[in-house]
């Protein structure tokens, strides 16, 4: 490809990771901050101290705190944020882009005040514009080590999904497309749930066959809620899905997880999020699914158990008892119905 411009905006872990693979490929690439000290910083040392310290950035990259300047010229826009700030800055950004720039979220959660997805809120403040989705088993930490990864872009836009693919292929980073835009991003929102659980049984010194009904039974609730929304089934059996859950439920490099451990050894939630210094989106998505879940009647007893545990003084025995004393129900209901 001929060299492009591309901004990335978000300097967190796979913010980073992102904006790196691109500009190692040969291509200009502005990674937006907001401190002014932490562009600096990168800059002069070609490091993320913050979030990636022992990651050596290419001289292609570039550390801005200007939106302007990231923004303006860039061909595409990958939107690395919290959910927390997404809508603030895309609605600070749309004012600097042109009709043919494409835009990518790789967002891993709801938008709060409401159950919105990030490729909604993007729909609601830039209208128009060519809009994918970036979600998979992606733990930034093992993409800088260079360890072999998967990821899905998912889009309406065929020339999208193919430019992001030829954006970040490398030959330890991997682009499959889908087509499907919820169904990849709801996936990448609700698991984050259930790595909440899996902590929490690890530290509890639950076994092999409790992990693997755990991220079934967490691959079934996500998928019926899924659909109850629009999304395709056959989404989470792929990377988005059954391959982001895995790697989230099973490794300690995980926010999430480590949220859910850090409370299956007696600590706080307050203390636990404060301590953690990054954000787990686990936690404020937990609060949004309940609430649409209960609207539209969706059976997920897990995501419920663990709001009791963790609103409402529930205690983890006595949710784990509830959900083993449960209606006996079918395995894979769109295999067999599941009986209401």
């Amino acid at each position: 490809m001929n060299k492009r411009q591309i901004a990335v905006l978000g300097g967190g872990s796979f913010g980073t990771i992102l904006a790196n693979i691109v500009a190692g490929n040969g291509h200009n690439v502005y990674l937006w901050v907001r401190d002014k000290a932490q562009a600096q910083a990168i800059n002069e040392t070609h490091l993320n101290s913050r979030y990636m310290p022992d990651y050596s950035l290419h001289e292609n990259l570039k550390a801005t705190t200007d939106l302007h300047t990231a923004v303006s010229g860039s061909e595409m826009i990958i939107i690395s944020l919290p959910s927390s700030a997404f809508v603030s800055v895309v609605t600070a950004m749309a004012a600097y882009l042109t009709p043919e720039q494409l835009l990518v979220s790789t967002t891993k959660g709801v938008v709060p005040g409401g159950f919105e997805l990030m490729s909604h809120a993007l729909k609601k403040v830039i209208q128009g514009q060519p809009i994918g989705v970036l979600s998979g088993p992606n733990l930034a930490k093992e993409i800088a080590k260079h360890m072999p990864t998967a990821t899905v872009i998912a889009s309406e836009s065929s020339e999208l999904r193919t430019r992001v693919q030829a954006l970040l292929a490398t030959d330890y980073f991997r682009v499959y497309a889908s087509n499907d835009m919820f169904g990849v991003e709801l996936g990448g929102a609700l698991k984050n749930i259930y790595a909440i659980i899996s902590g929490l049984a690890a530290a509890l010194g639950m076994g092999e066959n409790t992990s693997s009904m755990l991220m079934t039974r967490s691959l079934a609730e996500m998928s019926r809620f899924a659909v109850c929304l629009g999304a395709n089934p056959m989404t989470f059996i792929g990377l988005a899905g059954v391959g982001d859950l895995i790697a989230t439920c099973m490794s300690p490099l995980s926010r999430n997880y480590r949220v859910g451990y850090a409370l299956g050894q007696g600590g706080s939630l307050e203390d636990i999020v404060n301590e953690l210094g990054e954000v787990a989106e686990g936690v404020n998505t937990l609060k949004l699914v309940k609430h649409q879940a209960d609207e539209l009647g969706v059976y997920m007893p897990l995501m419920n158990g663990l709001y009791q545990v963790l609103f409402n003084n529930l205690s983890v025995a006595d949710a784990a008892d509830a959900l083993m004393k449960s209606d006996q129900s079918s395995d894979v209901e769109f295999v067999l119905p599941r009986e209401l």
